[in-house]
C-alpha cells in the first residue's frame, strides 16, 4: 500500500510553427516528459503560481494563457517508486513557439507521439495498417470492445470524432498497443505507435489535444498561437494543425467572417509570391457580443 503522496505541477505547452502543432518536453533519464516540478507548500502561494513558476526555471520560458486541464493520480504513475502515490495537478498552456535556452527543454511535434491523429492529408496509414487489425484481434470474442474500437477509431459508418483523442490512446494502452502500457499477462506484438514518453506524460498530451480541439470551436483561445497582426491564412493553418483536418479555404473563411472574430488592419504583408495578403486582429469585442466565441471549424473541412 502508498505511504506516501507527491503533489506535482505538470504542464502541456504547446505552440504551432511551420503548419506543425508542437509541445515542448524535457529530457529525463526515463524519456521525454513535460515541464514538472513538486508542490512546494511553503513557498508557492497557488497551484498556478507553483506551475509557473517551475516551468521558468526549467525551462527558462514565460507563459502567458493557461488554464488547469485534469488532476492524474492512478496507482501505476510512481512505479520507479511503489511506497509513493504520486498526484499531477496538469495545466495546458497556449502560447508563440519562442527558443528555450540551450538545456534539456526541446519543442517536439504532438502527432510524433499521436500519429493517428493527424488526418490533414489523409486518413493515416497506421490506423488501417497496423493498429486496427491489432485491435480487431485483440476484440474477438468481445462486443464491446469492438462497438468501442468502432467508435473511437471511425469504423462501420461511424464519423472521426475528432476530440476523442483521449479515449482512443486509452484503448490502445488498453490493449498493450502502446509501448508505456505492457499492463497483460500475455501483451500483444509491439507497433510503431508513436514515440513514447515517460510515466504517463503521452496520456496527458491525449487529453490536452482533445481540451484543445473541442476549445478552440468556442473559446478565442487560437489566437494566443498567432502573431499580431496575421493573416487568414496563417489562422487556418493554426486551426488544421490543431485539428489534425484539412480545411476547405472559402468556407473557413465564410466561417471566420460570419463569426466576428477578425477585423482587417488595413495593412497588407509581401510573402514574395502571388497578391498581397490582408493582415487582420482578433476583435475583443467579441467577448461582449456573445458568451461562446470560437472558431468553428466542423462545417468546413473536407470529407474523409
Amino acid at each position: 500500500m502508498p505511504s506516501g503522496l507527491a503533489v506535482t505541477l505538470d504542464t502541456v505547452i504547446v505552440a504551432v510553427t511551420a503548419d506543425s502543432p508542437r509541445v515542448l518536453t524535457v529530457d529525463t533519464p526515463s524519456g521525454s516528459a513535460l515541464p514538472s516540478g513538486p508542490l512546494d507548500t511553503n513557498n508557492h502561494p497557488t497551484l498556478e503560481r507553483g506551475m509557473r513558476d517551475w516551468v521558468q526555471r526549467s525551462t527558462g520560458l514565460t507563459l502567458g494563457y493557461v488554464e488547469q486541464l485534469y488532476t492524474f493520480g492512478d496507482r501505476h504513475r510512481g512505479e520507479a517508486e511503489p511506497s509513493l502515490r504520486r498526484l499531477g495537478i496538469t495545466y495546458l498552456a497556449l502560447m508563440g513557439e519562442r527558443s528555450p535556452p540551450a538545456g534539456e527543454a526541446h519543442w517536439r511535434d504532438i502527432y510524433a507521439f499521436l500519429p493517428w491523429e493527424d488526418w490533414r492529408q489523409r486518413r493515416p496509414d497506421i490506423i488501417t495498417e497496423e493498429l486496427v487489425p491489432s485491435l480487431q484481434n485483440w476484440a474477438q470474442n468481445h462486443p464491446q470492445r469492438s462497438e468501442r474500437i468502432a467508435l473511437h477509431f471511425g469504423l462501420d459508418g461511424m464519423p472521426w470524432d475528432t476530440e476523442r483523442c483521449l479515449d482512443r490512446y486509452e484503448l490502445l494502452w488498453e490493449a498493450d498497443l502502446v509501448s508505456e502500457a505492457q499492463h497483460h499477462p500475455h501483451p500483444l506484438p509491439q507497433h510503431t505507435s508513436g514515440l513514447s514518453m515517460a510515466r504517463d506524460y503521452r496520456r496527458i498530451l491525449a487529453t490536452a489535444l482533445g481540451r484543445m480541439r473541442g476549445k478552440i470551436r468556442y473559446r478565442p483561445v487560437i489566437f494566443e498561437m498567432l502573431p499580431d497582426p496575421f493573416t487568414l491564412s496563417q489562422l487556418q493553418k493554426v486551426v488544421e494543425a490543431l485539428a489534425g483536418k484539412r480545411l476547405h479555404i472559402q468556407n473557413f473563411r465564410r466561417l471566420v467572417e460570419h463569426a466576428g472574430l477578425v477585423e482587417a488592419t488595413g495593412v497588407h504583408t509581401h510573402t514574395g509570391r502571388g497578391r498581397p495578403a490582408a493582415l487582420f486582429r482578433f476583435r475583443r469585442e467579441v467577448f461582449r457580443e456573445r458568451p461562446q466565441p470560437g472558431v468553428s471549424y466542423r462545417g468546413a473541412w473536407y470529407s474523409d
